[in-house]
């Protein structure tokens, strides 16, 4: 539903600014649907007669963003000659636009995913779209032509050029993005940079990540020696919560951000941009929330700032958890089938090598290469016979010159899916490249997961077949407990992060609950499990029914308390299923969990998986079932790096007789 609202100004709650040096004429203010964001847009005039675009944004009537400038960079000759107008020589797409009208509308729909973290979102906004003209006329001068004060010259009106900034408000953050309607002439613009900034309150810290499968660092806003990833996390003076994000990012260039001057971050753009308007640049998003773990429950902004799905038939997406196949043999590969079926997954998947060398151009991923003992017609056929699908890696160098000759031979050999490797990213060109060969992708009913240093911008709403991406330090690196309970609060805010979940491995420096319970709390329609280990490892630990039984996409998710670098604990439905994880830092602690988001008047059967040292397997991870209800809290005494792990189902009447029920303030 689409109507005309209100926009209400309040001036009494803004910060005192200079008032002679701002156009009171262009301040235009935009609430979010629950009037907690207040967004404020004006232009301010120098001495000298030029103007500049600023916004502020307050939450809950803190401030956010301080006085921060926008526009784009544009540099074109061709432009710039049509332009070559005596009062108005700025390159920058944020001076000296001439504001010439305002539209204000609200939005309040719901959409249902093929598939996501609960089944159904609400995509509900209020929209200010601010129309500028680049020049000194008027949209609505009566004239087809007019002379420019003070230099007794005439220009004629369709020499002027057009921009719109389109700002929406939701419950869970803002957004806004720089629109260029269609030219009459074909407008073609060259775009070198964003004069896009976000002034933070003196005093904020970042959580700085240099590239996508970083670290992360907890800095202040000054002295950066490089740019930083995004999403960025940041924590307020005011003790507010901040993000800033970007959404729809399908044919442009990366952005990061640099710092512009101390507390002022700017939006840094990998290279420049190429465009025929119309066109739109990306959303550039602010989420804001009292508790950094709100954020978390706010990251639908993102899927609703991108288009809806455009595949029509999409019962062959089918999300699902996988196993990668170390070694490439077919007895190997065999091995890997039987122990997916066995234990509820649903893919295999062909890691890198197996049509050859991935860094070479001169691999072929039409066949298996030479010294692989593969068969992938029996393979396929043998896994299909199981209910096993299979998967395949092949790097962006086999891609970019086969792409075309892979996808209906993929299609009809029963690939279901493949693993884009070593993807270029950041500029124009890769961008589009890449979202074209997952619309490609989809022609030919084949899913998508991208590795390495990709993130994503919500495109996965409008072709739901890219089911996850890498673009984050996950198990292949080790990284310790603290890092992972950081990730919760960054990275997944952008999307689904393919983790590749260990168990096994001997290097991992966590324990063995915290991961399982990464299964939980970690999002991915496509999760990898025992990534670096094989089936002869699983020696029939009880608790791997916990990765049997746990799911990869849901009908519900609840953030049930957190703080970032610290803990996180999160609960997942499917249908009557609950399935909670529960992660601590470097350090051990005590959490409780409320069970109350259980159906009232309902007994459910609590499998509690946690770590014990006294018990006596190899993972020490401990199983207790007990009933429990809606009334219900859990406590655990986590260890250092440690976690647990939870899996709720209705109890029948004989669950109730074999179970005792759970006594409150017990600690486990």
């Amino acid at each position: 539903m689409r109507k005309y609202i209100f926009i209400l100004l309040l001036i009494a709650v803004l910060p005192k600014i200079e008032a002679q040096s701002i156009l009171e004429e262009t301040r235009k203010q935009l609430l979010s649907p629950d009037g907690h964001y207040l967004f404020t847009f004006y232009q301010r005039q120098s001495h000298a007669g030029s103007k500049q675009m600023y916004y502020t944004l307050s939450y809950k009537g803190k401030t956010v963003i301080e006085e921060s400038e926008l526009g784009v960079l544009i540099e074109n000759q061709l432009f710039e000659s049509a332009l070559a107008i005596p009062n108005d020589t700025s390159k920058l797409w944020g001076e000296n636009l001439l504001l010439t009208s305002v539209e204000a509308t609200t939005t309040d729909e719901t959409w249902r995913p093929v598939y996501g973290e609960r089944e159904e979102v609400r995509d509900h906004y209020n929209e200010l779209v601010l129309k500028f003209q680049k020049g000194g006329v008027p949209e609505t001068e009566s004239n087809s032509t007019a002379s420019t004060a003070g230099h007794g010259q005439a220009y004629d009106k369709r020499q002027y050029y057009y921009m719109n900034l389109i700002v929406r408000a939701y419950d869970q953050g803002v957004a806004f993005r720089y629109f260029f309607p269609e030219a009459t002439n074909g407008l073609f613009l060259h775009i070198v940079g964003e004069q896009t900034q976000f002034t933070l309150p003196e005093g904020t810290s970042a959580y700085y990540e240099r590239w996508a499968q970083g670290p992360y660092k907890l800095l202040p806003l000054k002295d950066w020696k490089d740019e930083s990833e995004r999403p960025l996390t940041m924590k307020l003076p005011n003790g507010l919560a901040a993000a800033l994000l970007e959404a729809e990012m399908v044919d442009y260039a990366r952005m990061k951000f640099r710092l512009a001057n101390e507390n002022s971050l700017q939006v840094s753009l990998y290279s420049s941009v190429d465009l025929i308007t119309p066109y739109a640049t990306p959303w550039r998003v602010i989420m804001a929330a009292e508790k950094t773990s709100d954020l978390i429950g706010y990251k639908d902004i993102v899927l609703n700032l991108n288009q809806a799905n455009k595949i029509k038939d999409t019962s062959w997406i089918k999300p699902g958890k996988v196993i990668r196949v170390a070694r490439l043999t077919q007895a190997d590969a065999i091995k890997y089938i039987d122990f997916a079926a066995e234990h509820g997954l649903q893919y295999i998947h062909l890691d890198s090598g197996w049509y050859g060398s991935e860094v070479l151009m001169s691999s072929d991923a039409t066949s298996v290469a030479e010294n692989r003992d593969l068969d992938m017609s029996k393979l396929i056929n043998y896994a299909t016979s199981k209910g096993i699908g299979v998967w395949v890696y092949v790097n962006q160098r086999a891609l970019v010159q086969q792409l075309d000759e892979l996808l209906p031979l993929y299609q009809k050999w029963g690939i279901k899916g493949i693993k884009f490797g070593f993807v270029q990213i950041g500029n124009q060109h890769w961008s589009t490249w890449l979202h074209d060969a997952v619309r490609k992708c989809a022609e030919y009913e084949i899913m998508v997961d991208i590795h390495d240093e990709y993130r994503p911008t919500g495109f996965s709403r409008t072709y739901p077949n890219l089911l996850t991406q890498e673009g984050i330090r996950g198990n292949e690196e080790f990284p310790e407990a603290t890092h992972n309970v950081t990730l919760p609060f960054t990275r997944f805010l952008a999307g689904p992060a393919d983790y590749t979940i260990c168990y096994y491995d001997k290097r991992l420096k966590t324990t063995y609950a915290h991961q399982l319970a990464m299964a939980a709390v970690y999002y991915s329609p496509l999760q990898f499990l025992y990534w670096y280990d094989q089936p002869s490892a699983y020696q029939g630990e009880p608790e791997i029914e916990f990765f049997d039984n746990v799911k990869t996409v849901w009908d519900d998710t609840k953030v049930l308390g957190g703080e970032i670098g610290e803990y996180v604990t999160i609960a997942r439905r499917s249908g009557e299923e609950w399935f909670v994880g529960s992660m601590t830092n470097n350090d051990s602690r005590k959490i409780s969990i409320s069970l109350n988001f259980l159906d009232n008047g309902k007994k459910y059967v609590a499998n509690l998986y946690t770590d014990d040292e006294t018990v006596q397997t190899r993972t020490n991870v401990r199983i207790t079932r007990v009933i429990v209800d809606s009334n219900s809290e859990l406590s655990f005494q986590l260890k250092a790096s440690g976690g647990c792990a939870t899996h709720l189902t209705l109890a029948s009447k004989e669950d109730l007789k074999k179970y005792k029920r759970y006594r409150k303030n017990q600690v486990l």
